[in-house]
């Protein structure tokens, strides 16, 4: 059987490997196709392409935007979809990914201002200086705190200096669901619900979602990922026959960042067969 990875993150968002290192580590671990999915930017894709050059390593182009959900008039929720096959040098898709990044560093100015009035060892320039043109997110905040000893680990700033409900959180604008599904579309992609049961959603709440994203285009659902426990990988392929959406799955791959998940192989036992390539219309 041969095995794919739907689900990875390089230096260009979040994570800790290079779009070539990535490439190299796929060809080591036996995958025969990886999607590099960088969340709101697709910059990092045309390198995994170019390393993968005369390999037997398919690289499909991906994204994993950001979007707002809005649950009832008095919860909102981040949800992300990932966009499979798009036309990563599509004019549309890449003005509004910088609008995007521009409105994401303004928030990122904000936070850091909030932390270093309290005492942190952290600014925008530095952080910034650290990790050069990567799409900043509370990651790159925790593994620099982290490195300056400010913290005892990256998952205890998530658990109470970066948490949304905490004092130095700023909020900022996302896309709509819709929007998001739209770009996706527009760029010849093809959107997917990612990590449906992060959102920690009711079943009722899930079943109003991906009812309504179906009606904006959503076409797949990511069933078979790292995070799954007991019934959970059959509980989401569930949904996907009921609401008629195929199947993905993918590690959501962050290097060091997220040390406990391996590429292709998640927690140790994740294994997505290369049958649903068919799913994203690629011949593998």
């Amino acid at each position: 059987m041969q095995y794919i990875d739907l689900h990875v993150h390089s230096t260009f968002s979040d994570g800790t490997y290079t779009p070539t290192q990535l490439v190299q580590l796929a060809k080591k671990t036996g995958l025969v196709a990886m999607a590099l999915t960088d969340h709101d930017t697709v910059d990092g894709v045309d390198e995994a392409v170019r390393a993968a050059q005369n390999t037997n390593l398919q690289i499909i182009p991906g994204v994993e935007l950001s979007c707002k959900y809005q649950i009832s008039s008095e919860r909102k929720k981040e949800i992300h979809i990932l966009g499979y096959n798009l036309d990563y040098r599509q004019p549309e898709l890449i003005d509004t990914l910088r609008q995007v990044a521009d409105e994401r560093n303004n928030r990122n100015r904000k936070m850091c201002d909030n932390l270093k009035a309290d005492g942190f060892p952290i600014d925008y320039e530095s952080l910034t200086a650290r990790f050069g043109e990567s799409i900043l997110t509370r990651a790159h905040f925790a593994r620099f705190l982290h490195e300056k000893g400010a913290i005892p680990s990256i998952d205890s700033a998530f658990k109470k200096i970066l948490a949304e409900d905490g004092p130095y959180f700023v909020n900022r604008q996302y896309l709509s669901p819709k929007t998001g599904i739209d770009l996706i579309k527009k760029a010849g992609g093809i959107p997917v619900l990612a990590h449906p049961l992060l959102y920690k959603m009711s079943v009722t709440e899930l079943h109003k979602l991906l009812d309504e994203l179906k009606g904006y285009g959503l076409k797949g659902i990511e069933a078979l990922y790292s995070r799954n426990h007991g019934t959970d990988e059959a509980f989401v392929k569930k949904l996907a026959q009921q609401f008629d959406l195929f199947i993905t799955g993918g590690s959501d791959f962050h290097g060091t960042n997220k040390p406990d998940i391996e590429l292709g192989r998640g927690e140790g036992n994740l294994f997505v067969p290369v049958m649903l390539l068919e799913n994203l219309k690629v011949s593998s």
